[in-house]
């Protein structure tokens, strides 16, 4: 047998290939298990309403506060763009 050395390329090349054969037979196992499990009876109530939240937390009512300000400084950009634009297509008095 040759030695050969073995590039950088070519031993990630190998590594990946390996890692490969050893994600595929996992993924066959686990959706092979998944079938074999019983379906639920479709007698069985869905909840039709969510769970009821919890009370917020400061930092939840902070988060909010922060994503209640994006939005209005998004919506203060998008007007103020549409109004750049009527103001440059509007006709011009000569």
């Amino acid at each position: 047998m040759s030695e050969k050395m073995l590039s950088r390329r070519g031993a990630f090349t190998l590594l990946g290939l390996a890692a490969l054969g050893f994600a595929v037979p996992t993924t066959v196992l686990t959706t092979s298990d998944a079938e074999a499990q019983a379906q639920p009876s479709p007698a069985a109530p869905s909840p039709a309403a969510p769970a009821p939240t919890a009370p917020a937390t400061s930092g939840m009512t902070r988060r909010q506060a922060r994503r209640a300000g994006r939005h209005e400084r998004r919506e203060a950009r998008r007007n103020a763009r549409q109004m750049r634009r009527e103001a440059r297509r509007a006709p011009r008095p000569w």
